[in-house]
Parts: C-alpha cells; sequence; structure tokens
C-alpha cells in the first residue's frame, strides 16, 4: 500500500509500506476512504517534535471495514466506519467515566499512521463507529471531522460550558477552533466571540454561528473581549492553538467563575500559579475524548444538522501529501484533506 512518512523536518514522502495485519483479536483493518493533515502534525514536520528516524504519518481516518479478529464484534467487514485518533476499548473505569483517551489500554492512532490506503484500528470495538449504511460522498469530509477536529472541538467547548445564555471566546481559528465555534452553537450559547485575522477563516466562524469576530491578539485581544463583556470577560473560553500566547490570552479572557476548555496540544507553556490562583477560572481539558461524542456527532452530521467538513478549503489525492502539509504549514489552506 502507499502511506505518508515524515523523514525529518520538511521532509514528507509517500512511500510503499507493508499492508497491515491482524495482530491482535481485537484489532480491525480498515481500507482508508479519506485521512487529512491535523494542525498537530506540524509540529514535528517544523521540527519542533524530534521524530525517532522516519515516521508513518496520520492519526484521523473514516474508512470500510475490510477485516476484524476474531474478538471483535460490534463492526463488520463492509460497513462504513469512523474512529477517534485514540484507540480505547471503551470499558474500562477511564472509558466509562467518559475519559477514553486516557483509556488504560489507549492506542494513539498517530503511532500506526492513518495517512494510508489502509491502517489497522487496535481494539476495534471501543473505536470504531459504524455509520447508518454507507454514506453519500458528500458526508465524507464531515465524518472525517468527527474523527479529530470536530469532537475536539466539542470537548473544548463542553469542557468550558457553552451552553444557553453564555457568551463564548475561542482562541485559535484553525480547524479546531472553527469546529469549538460550530459546537459551542450546537450547545446553545447567546453569544460566539471567534478570535481571527484571517478573513476566509472569520467568514467560516461566522457560518459555523459566530457572533463576533475580533482580531486583536494578546494582551489586546484580551481587552476587546473584555469590551464585548462589560469588562467581565466570557464565561466561556476555549483555547484551540496550544502556544504560550494563546494559553494567557484564554485564561485572561475568562471572567472570574468562568470555565476554559484547553484543547490545544501544548508546548512549552507554563502559566504562573498566583495568576491563577487570583482568576477563579475554571479549568479542563487536554487530549479529547473524541470517542464519547461519536454516536451523537455521526447522528448529527448524517442528518445534515451540521456540517464540518467545511475546515477542509484543500482537497488532494494521496501521493501529493506534501503539497498537503505545506499549505497548512504556510497557512494558505486551513486544513488538507487526502484521498488514498
Amino acid at each position: 500500500m502507499r502511506g505518508v512518512v515524515l523523514h525529518a523536518p520538511g521532509d514528507v514522502r509517500v512511500e510503499d509500506r507493508p499492508d497491515p495485519v491482524i495482530n491482535e483479536p481485537t484489532d480491525a483493518v480498515i481500507r482508508v476512504s479519506a485521512a487529512c493533515v491535523c494542525g498537530s502534525d506540524l509540529w514535528p514536520y517544523r521540527g519542533i517534535e524530534k521524530l525517532d528516524g522516519p515516521t508513518p504519518m496520520g492519526h484521523e481516518y473514516v474508512g470500510v471495514v475490510e477485516e476484524v479478529g476474531s474478538q471483535v464484534t460490534t463492526v463488520k467487514p463492509g460497513q462504513f466506519v469512523v474512529g477517534s485518533f485514540w484507540a480505547s476499548d471503551n470499558t474500562c473505569e477511564i472509558c466509562r467515566s467518559g475519559y477514553q483517551s486516557a483509556c488504560v489500554h489507549r492506542v494513539l492512532m498517530g503511532t500506526i499512521g492513518t495517512q494510508a490506503q489502509l491502517t489497522r484500528i487496535p481494539l476495534a470495538d471501543g473505536t470504531l463507529v459504524a455509520t447508518p449504511g454507507m454514506p453519500d460522498q458528500d458526508l465524507i469530509p464531515s465524518l472525517l471531522a468527527a474523527s479529530d477536529v470536530l469532537g475536539t472541538g466539542w470537548f473544548g467547548a463542553v469542557a468550558a460550558q457553552a451552553g444557553p445564555g453564555r457568551t463564548v471566546a475561542v482562541v485559535g481559528d484553525g480547524a479546531v477552533g472553527l469546529c469549538a465555534v460550530l459546537a459551542a452553537k450546537q450547545l446553545g450559547a447567546e453569544r460566539i466571540i471567534a478570535m481571527s485575522r484571517h478573513a476566509s477563516r472569520q467568514r467560516l466562524a461566522l457560518e459555523f454561528g459566530a457572533t463576533d469576530i475580533v482580531t486583536e491578539r494578546g494582551d489586546e485581544g484580551v481587552a476587546a473581549i473584555k469590551e464585548l463583556t462589560g469588562g467581565l470577560g466570557a464565561h466561556s473560553v476555549v483555547e484551540a492553538v496550544g502556544t504560550q500566547e494563546s494559553m494567557t490570552q484564554a485564561v485572561r479572557s475568562t471572567r472570574p467563575g468562568g470555565h476554559m476548555g484547553f484543547v490545544g496540544v501544548s508546548h512549552d507553556v507554563a502559566l504562573p500559579g498566583d495568576e491563577l490562583f487570583f482568576s477563579l477560572v475554571h479549568l479542563h481539558g487536554g487530549p479529547a475524548p473524541v470517542r464519547q461524542y461519536l454516536p451523537e456527532l455521526i447522528d448529527l452530521i448524517c442528518d445534515r444538522e451540521i456540517d464540518p467538513g467545511k475546515v477542509f478549503d484543500l482537497t488532494l489525492p494521496l501521493d501529493q501529501a506534501a503539497e498537503g502539509y505545506r499549505a497548512m504549514d504556510e497557512r494558505r489552506a486551513v486544513k488538507a484533506l487526502l484521498q488514498p
């Protein structure tokens, strides 16, 4: 099969790789219908995360089941499935509490690589959710978004307790931030402030439900949020970047007693204890338990109530994956979809 391998920062290649096989009786093998490049893939692409040799890439995927292990009971060959970027058994005590991304047996799909024609899914019963029949082709991008960025944005909005009567601010206008806007709208937020400097992303944020756009960053961005909220700050803030600036901006944009959900993968972030102490802000976040939300998200997508697939503004064949990485790195694309 063909699959994406990152050899060094900036060096993306599509190569012949061995076809995956069933290693454990709980595995499944799927034929990938669509994969994509994630913002977190850019950390090793830029050399910020170090590689230990050539690395298969990708952790977002949808596709059709080809083969299942002897212990798999919830999916079968021929079904179209969506899975989380964390494989989980969905039966351990942590999973049952709704945090499948911290499953005691979890496997990060990025260690297997899903930017490929085929991929192996560990813990298939707990990881994969079948769609109600074979989806229409135009729904595949949205179902792919559910595998990570929609589920992550949703978790961020839930962690921030977005809901009726609340003002939500979203720090970050990448695919996760835009999906957090969509989630806040679905959760019933009264006002949604998207922080973005890019016209195309602002337009999509407004389409997804944003009521206000703030273009400023840092302390100026915080001041703009305060001005829009009577000097208090937002009830709910979603941080969807993972940098020092974005985290600080998010904390300072949250009103005392408010809630902040942080879902950007943090790199070299340090928050001063005294500022947190006096902020009186609730913090909750981390790797999103996407599997918790997949059934609901799949229903919303298949019923055409939401269209998160609009975050994909570049579609390429798998063999042109390197261009997808370049386009996202240079901010010429929000998110690149790869067609194996």
